[in-house]
Parts: structure tokens; sequence; C-alpha cells
């Protein structure tokens, strides 16, 4: 039983990481598609773009397995050395810079209305934990080199040691903002090619790994046995491949009808992948002699960590969401806050009705 829900919450995280990453690629296509030129970005336009971008990576994950290791060295090094060359460039290009003061010791609340947060209302570590729900997206995914363990020898020792190896401007997207300010149109457009290709990267090895996950679930009586193939010719699950496509394009439909669809994603990937995350390491917690640990382990340590691990909590955007429906504007400071206070916003009581 843990087994199935463990797979279910890491199955329904998997699906909703791909949906981010590649939808959000679709979003910066999109925006950057826009600058100096005529082109007007909609919902219809990003999804159709989001659809093209599954179908490529559906493809290269199904016939050209022999070509991932190179584009996985290929995205290794756009990540870091081309990465690294974005940030000195923005540093020195910059015609004005924060003080380190202001960077690592400036907290900002950029909630509540009339200048009361909820960094006052409730306290500044509440505020603290919302706002890294998107950092912690973004390292989610750390279990892809699990998933794929299984096409490497003696994967016992070698997983393991590859684990230890301007909000409103007219653009609608603020990084672009910032570059066209630092380094004009042209420069911003390469710049944004750069996290655009780093960004598709992401999201084909994000579906290699969804795929190999799905490909598991289904050998071990998860998902049907229909998903418990690999393809002879090419020796990839290309059955898998395609229902995580599929299920991830699902996902984004709603982004027809919803601004947040892109927030609701996250969340998802972050909520379903964490529990699917910490709830092994409460297995263990709780039934450490019933838990079979591998050659690297913590040991006495691991009690202590993760007690630590487990004490988190996710929500999703289920107030912007429910905000979206009655017609108010997400984009106006303390919007949300003032229906609240009206009356109008009660996120229990529509949550209530549904059950």
């Amino acid at each position: 039983m843990p087994f199935l829900i463990i797979t279910r919450f890491n199955l329904l995280g998997q699906v909703a990481v791909t949906t981010g990453i590649t939808f959000g690629l679709a979003g910066l296509i999109s925006t950057t598609a826009s600058v100096g030129t005529s082109y007007e970005a909609t919902a219809g336009k990003t999804l159709g773009i989001f659809a093209a971008l599954l179908v490529s990576q559906g493809i290269i994950n199904s016939f050209g397995v022999h070509l991932l290791r190179y584009l996985n060295n290929t995205s290794i090094l756009l990540h870091s050395v081309g990465i690294s060359c974005f940030c000195i460039a923005v540093l020195a290009k910059a015609p004005t810079h924060q003080s380190a003061k202001f960077v690592f010791s400036t907290f900002y609340d950029g909630t509540g209305v009339e200048g009361i947060g909820w960094s006052i209302r409730a306290s500044p570590a509440y505020v603290a934990a919302c706002g890294v729900l998107m950092s912690q997206y973004t390292i989610t995914g750390f279990d892809a080199s699990a998933h794929l363990s299984e096409e490497t020898r003696n994967a016992q020792w070698s997983a393991p040691l590859d684990f230890e190896s301007t909000v409103n401007s007219d653009i609608g997207q603020p990084v672009t903002q910032i570059l066209i300010d630092i380094f004009g149109e042209p420069g911003a457009i390469a710049l944004m090619a750069l996290i655009m290709v780093c960004v598709y990267h992401c999201g084909l090895f994000s579906m290699t790994s969804n795929s190999r996950m799905m490909f598991g679930f289904a050998r071990d009586g998860g998902l049907p046995h229909f998903f418990d193939n690999v393809d002879a010719k090419f020796r990839a699950p290309i059955r898998t491949i395609w229902l995580a496509a599929f299920l991830s394009f699902l996902l984004a439909v709603p982004s027809l009808g919803s601004t947040v669809a892109f927030s609701a994603a996250t969340s998802i990937a972050t909520i379903g992948l964490y529990i699917s995350y910490g709830l092994p390491i409460l297995v263990g917690l709780i039934w450490p002699r019933n838990f079979d640990k591998g050659p690297f382990n913590l040991r006495l340590a691991s009690r202590i960590i993760a007690l630590v691990a487990v004490l988190k909590w996710f929500t999703g955007p289920v107030r912007q969401i429910q905000a979206e429906r009655l017609g108010i504007d997400l984009e106006e400071p303390g919007a949300l806050e003032k229906a609240e206070a009206e009356g109008k916003l009660d996120v229990d009581a529509d949550i209530a009705k549904t059950k």
C-alpha cells in the first residue's frame, strides 16, 4: 500500500514537472517572439507551441535514445558554462547594482493591502515559506537519476555516485524586460535563446525520467501492463513516453481559461514530488528495521535528518483560481486580500461545497 501511494504521488508530480517546464518554455517563446515584432501572444498560441514542443521531445525520446547521452552532456555544458557567462554578462553590463546588504539582508513582503502584508498578519517566516515554493519546484526532479539507474551497471553504487557528482512591463515577462533594458532587443533575444535551449533540455530529460518511472510503475502493477513494454528496435519505453506527453498536455489545457495554470502546474509538481520524496523517508523513520538501506546511508544521523525532512507542507494557488472565477483582477496589488476582507473570497467554503 505505501508503494502505491508513493508512486501515485510521484506519477502526479512527474507529469506536472514536465508540464511546468515545457509550458514555461512555450511561454518564453511566445514572449520573446513579441519583442520587436507585431506578434501577439495568446493562450491558444502558447498551448499550440507547448504541444509542438512535447511532440519534438517525444520523438527524440522515442527514436533518439542513443543521442540522449550527448544531449545530456550538452545540457551540462549549457547549464554550467552558459549560465555562468549569462550571469557575468548581466552583472558587467547592468548600469546600476544593488548593494550586498540589499541583496542578502533586505526582506520584501510584497503581499497584503495598504502596507499590511502577511509578514505582519502571520510572520515573516510564513511569507518566506510561501516564497520558496517556486524555488523548491526548481530543485525537484533529483529522483530522475534513480528512475534512469536501471539503465546503468551496478545501479546501487553508480546511481548514488551520480547524485554526488520587472513585473509590470508590456513584454509580460520580467526577465525579458530586464535583459532588454540592459542589452537592448537583439542582445535580449540572444540571451533568451540560451535560456530557452537550457529549458528545452530540462523538459526533454524530464520526459525521459517520467517515462522510465511510468514503465517501472507498470512493470510492478501500478499501471496497466500495456505500458510495460520496451521497443525492441529503439530500446525505449515508447508507450510510456507518449503517455507522459499526453498527460502533460492535458494538464496544461486549463491555461486556455486561467492565467494561473503555470502556477498550478508548478505547485502540483512540488506538492506531488515532495510528498513522494517524504513518504519513503517517513516509512524508514517509523519502521527502520523493515527498511532496507543501500550501501550509501547516514547511519545514526539518518533518523534526525529524516525527522527534519518530513516536516514540510505545501499549498497550491487555490485562492487565485477562485478569484479569477469571481472576476477579480489578479494583477491589482492587494486585490485578493481586499476580496477576502469584503467576504467575496472564501476558499474554505468553496472547498466544502465540493465535498
